[in-house]
Parts: C-alpha cells; structure tokens; sequence
C-alpha cells in the first residue's frame, strides 16, 4: 500500500511538474496554428478539436525546459524550438493513428476516428509543415543559427528512425514469433523523438559534448520507459487489447508470455478465438500467471537504473530528471488485474 501511496504521489507531483513548465510551449503552439488562414471549415474544426480538446502534450515542452536547466541554461530560451516540437510531436502522433488505425484513445475519439483519414492526414501535414516553418524562424526569438541547424539535423535523422520503426512494426501484425527482443529493439527507436528533445535542450543550454550524450541517451531510455508504461496499461484495457490483436501487433507482455513453454499454446488458443472483452481480460490473466507483467516490470526497473547512471553526468539538478523516470513506473498493475480475476 506504501508504495502504491508513494507512486500516486510521485504521479501526482510530475504532472503538476510538466503542466507548468510545458504550459507556455502548448500555449504558444495553439497560437502559431491558428494564425494561418484555413478556408476548409472541416479542416478547421479538426484542428480546433485537436489543439484544444484533444491534445494536451505539456511534455515536450516541459522536458526541454527541464533538461536545459539542469545543464545551467535558461529555461525560457527553449520556449520557441519547443514551440515547434510540440507542433511536429502532434503531427506524429495523428500519422500514427492513421497506420494504426486507432478511432479512440483513452475513450476520447481520435482525429482519424472522428474526422477520417483525409482530414487527419490533411492536419496531421499542416501541423508538420507549421512546425518546421517555427523552427525555421527561432532564429528571430534569439536562438543562434548555428544551433538551429544543428537542431534540424537531430529531427530529420529522428524521423527517419521513428519512419523505420514503425515499417518493422508492420510486419510484426498478425504474428506470434515475434521475439520481445525484436520488439525492444523497435521500441528502442521509437524512443528517438524523446532522445531528439533531451539533446536539443541540452545543444540550447550550452551543455558540453559529454553532457549532450549523456542526455540524449537518457531521452532514449525514457522515451523506451514511456512506451513500455503504455503497453503495461494498453494490456489492462480490455477494447486495447482487442484493438491490438485485429488492427496492430501483440502486446509486448503477450510476447514475453509466448516464452513461456508451460502456457505457450493456452495463449496461442486464446488468441485464435473471437476476442470479446471477456476473452480479453482472460488473456491478461493468463499473460500474468505467464510472468509477461512480471517481465516488462523487471525490464522497466533496469532501465530506470540505466538512465539514472547517465543523469549522474549532469552537474546542476538532477531531481526534476529522476522524477520523469521513475514516474513512469507502475509498480500497481497488480492492483488492476483483480477484477478480471475475480471475474473470471
């Protein structure tokens, strides 16, 4: 119960931290947007829903704030590149939608599930496109020209990473051999969008080369501990599971489970049935008592350990890094399993 209590505090605490460090960045990011003329009502509409009811990423913000203090620069001078990675973090997220085909998220309708494909690819593009031109134009909000290039380098190199995941994740649909070794390694690069922000911030804080990498590692690792806290949560969601298994790939903990000879085939069964919510909180059971949870518990914890060794190359402060970290752990999924074993 202790460590429950001490979780939800630590919860509680970094979304208060990332709320009012990345308020300013969302702000500013809603503005740029709407400052262009969109004679598309439709279009218009998508993206009012999108900036203003739907999306709500503090984090991109926050975290370039956070990082180019902890390296001794000053927060407010990543206030107009985070503008612009908060506006391309939002374009990647509706492509995303669009090839997983995901109509929900978190009950809320998606731009692709409420609008369609058309007009979320049409929004996802003008977001892109936005967010590239912002950054183009950092270079009148005092941020040095030489540092703006730089800068591009890391995203355009981050999009072609995050672009190779996601076609290695195409071909894990439909699958059950997919080792979690490979699907770490997909996930290791999709953690480059995080790596992109911790290492600009660190690139606009003035950091030296060690501190750079040192951060930018970390952004990777945490951007892994992002990933892996959404599947441990996507697989205690009963319409997520179902989602995952008819329209992407497994569940990571489905693949951990899998390495497990004494219940491979009861999960292969399971999986070649119709997945009603039932069979899907069936499935998270038997994942559990196949040690898959256990696995991506055991994985988080050690990357947890990783990143903190790289924080230890920063100088200044270091609690608001480790809060991120160790804010990703969920150390409860226990807890939100009972019902479906006491329903089943």
């Amino acid at each position: 119960m202790n460590q429950t209590n001490n979780q939800e505090e630590t919860t509680e605490q970094l979304q208060k931290l990332l709320q009012e460090r990345g308020k300013e960045g969302l702000e500013l990011a809603r503005k740029a947007i709407f400052e262009e003329k969109i004679d598309s009502k439709e279009v218009r509409e998508a993206l009012d829903y999108f900036m203003n009811e739907y999306w709500h990423d503090f984090t991109s913000s926050a975290l370039l704030s956070l990082v180019c203090e902890a390296v001794g620069g000053d927060p407010k001078a990543t206030t107009p590149v985070a503008v612009s990675i908060t506006l391309i973090s939002g374009a990647i997220d509706i492509h995303d939608d669009i090839i997983d085909k995901s109509k929900t998220k978190d009950t809320r309708p998606t731009v692709y599930g409420k609008f369609g494909k058309n007009i979320a690819l049409l929004v996802g593009d003008a977001l892109l496109f936005k967010g590239f031109t912002v950054l183009h134009n950092a270079a009148e909000k005092g941020v040095p020209a030489e540092k703006i290039a730089r800068i591009a380098n890391i995203i355009n190199k981050t999009f072609y990473e995050l672009g190779n995941a996601e076609a290695l994740e195409l071909q894990f649909r439909g699958r059950t051999d997919v080792t979690p070794q490979e699907y770490l390694a997909v996930i290791r690069k999709k953690g480059a969008d995080i790596e992109a922000s911790t290492r600009i911030s660190a690139i606009l804080g003035g950091a030296s080369e060690e501190e750079i990498d040192a951060l930018g590692e970390y952004g990777r690792i945490l951007g892994m501990l992002i990933i892996l806290r959404d599947e441990m949560i996507d697989m205690l969601d009963p319409e997520e599971t179902i989602h995952r298994i008819k329209k992407e790939h497994l569940n990571i903990a489905i693949l951990y489970a899998l390495q497990n000879p004494k219940m491979n085939q009861t999960i292969k069964s399971l999986l070649k049935e119709e997945i009603t919510p039932e069979n899907a909180e069936k499935l998270s059971t038997i994942v559990d008592e196949a040690g898959g949870f256990a696995r991506i518990d055991a994985c988080m914890n050690k990357l947890v350990k990783d990143a903190t060794i790289k924080i230890e190359k920063v100088k200044l402060n270091k609690k608001h890094l480790t809060l991120l970290i160790y804010g990703t752990l969920l150390p409860d999924w226990k807890n939100y399993l009972e019902p479906f074993k006491a329903n089943g």
